[in-house]
């Protein structure tokens, strides 16, 4: 049996007195916490904090981290250590709620704690956990995951004529704003002859022109790891490679659980077209990548890789990879197929968000065909500005993509038929996402505003 996991939310209210003023702030932490084993009183247990940490008018880190240890009845405690930002600095909050069965309310509900920076306590303070208003929402929250199963590096691609299979990255420098694509493509022509692996590196400046240059074709000749040409390659935890007056080197580590964009039984079973997954609905970058003159050094910047298996591009098409930030993650594709019958059909709509640790909506198909055959999500594609909309449920959710024509990069696809396709891909895109949620009235419940961050996409033939 495949052992779960364990996640779930708190809120937590107080006041903090930081060591240089005389009075205290309010204070507020919002925390995801995933354990990799089912949480039970008598044992001890460990869990991985996400989330947001507030304290009037001093910080707000929506991307704070930490660890907590659960044992109530092993240790009697229950220990916080929060690491956040607070001006540029580093801080780290340290407390426990010291469980006492002749105090049961107030010693599991009270976190008492202090701030430290570089070993230093800098401030002290008391959260509360807000039974009232919290409790209901905190149970509500519990979910008892199993594992993701890891995707293979290898290579789907079984020597059937027809088909493609992509291995991409795309990120952001949270340092210059510059964002990164790299394409890995194998294709085995429809004809019967051999198959054969090309691709590209380009950079999008902030301030410049977006630059480029390709890879190949040469021919394919396996690679049990990934995708590998003589001078690139796309592995588990590395990408490297040269291309013209490109060269990069860069490290790869994933975060977060994988994200199928298509159903997930259509990337074991490849029936429909094409599929669509993440490894890792988030990933961080460390390395260099040079092109020209210009040299781009990157640490922890924030993007991801993708797989695609099928047999060839759409019709027509819009992609979107947003990281919304605090670990949220959303992934659009909206595209007319190409097979007679289906070419007739609207864009269909595969949207998967990733919020607060879980995937909406639940199932990938629920987007493209709808409810008994209403409710599909609906796609108006075109340049420079494309938008998706659509409802499951008691939420609903709007996106707006621009892309901006001095951003983006128009380059030709090649399909296992010899057909052409034009894609118009811009990692420096704009994005508006606006999420509902039906209370008696539609209520805003977040939206999202990325400027030069989003990383999207529009194909045509």
């Amino acid at each position: 049996m495949t052992s779960r996991g364990t996640v779930f939310k708190e809120t937590m209210l107080g006041r903090v007195r930081l060591g240089d003023e005389q009075r205290d702030r309010p204070v507020r932490v919002d925390l995801v916490a995933r354990a990799d084993a089912v949480l039970l009183p008598h044992r001890t247990t460990r869990a991985r904090l996400t989330g947001r940490l507030r304290i009037a008018g001093r910080a707000d880190d929506a991307e704070a981290v930490g660890e907590l240890e659960i044992s109530p009845l092993a240790r009697h405690r229950i220990r916080y250590r929060i690491t956040f930002a607070l001006e540029g600095r580093r801080l780290l909050l340290d407390g426990w709620k010291s469980v006492s069965p002749a105090r049961p309310l107030t010693s599991m509900t009270v976190l008492p704690f202090t701030l430290h920076e570089e070993g230093e306590r800098v401030g002290e303070g008391t959260l509360r956990f807000p039974l009232a208003t919290g409790l209901l929402p905190f149970l509500a929250s519990f979910r008892f995951p199993r594992p993701a199963a890891p995707v293979a590096p290898a290579p789907k691609w079984d020597g059937t004529p027809g088909r493609t299979e992509v291995w991409y990255t795309t990120l952001t420098d949270p340092v210059t704003g510059t964002g990164v694509w790299l394409h890995h493509e194998l294709v085995a022509p429809t004809d019967g002859s051999g198959a054969y692996a090309h691709g590209w590196a380009a950079v999008f400046p902030k301030d410049g022109p977006v630059a480029y240059e390709r890879f190949g074709p040469e021919p394919w000749t396996g690679e049990p790891q990934g995708f590998r040409t003589e001078d690139v390659r796309a592995q588990p935890g590395r990408l490297a490679g040269s291309a013209g007056a490109f060269t990069w080197d860069l490290t790869e580590t994933p975060e977060g659980p994988p994200l199928h964009t298509f159903p997930r039984w259509s990337w074991r079973r490849p029936l429909l077209p094409a599929s669509h997954m993440l490894p890792a609905a988030r990933c961080r970058y460390s390395g260099t990548l040079r092109h020209g003159t210009r040299q781009l050094r990157l640490e922890e910047a924030p993007g991801a890789s993708a797989r695609i298996y099928g047999h060839g591009n759409a019709r027509r098409w819009a992609w979107l990879h947003a990281d919304l930030g605090d670990g949220d993650v959303l992934e659009i594709i909206a595209a007319v197929s190409q097979r007679p019958g289906l070419n007739r059909l609207p864009p269909l709509v595969f949207l998967r968000l990733l919020h607060h640790g879980r995937t909406w909506p639940r199932r990938a198909e629920r987007t493209a065909v709808g409810w008994a055959g209403g409710g599909r999500f609906r796609a108006a594609l075109g340049l420079p500005e494309w938008r998706v909309a659509g409802r499951v449920g008691r939420r609903r959710i709007r996106v707006t993509v621009t892309q901006p024509p001095e951003r983006t990069l128009a380059l030709t696809y090649t399909d296992p038929d010899g057909s052409t396709a034009v894609c118009r891909n811009s990692e420096t895109a704009d994005a508006v996402v606006s999420l509902e949620r039906w209370w008696g009235r539609w209520r805003q419940e977040a939206e999202w505003r990325l400027t030069g961050t989003a990383h999207a996409e529009a194909g045509d033939r």
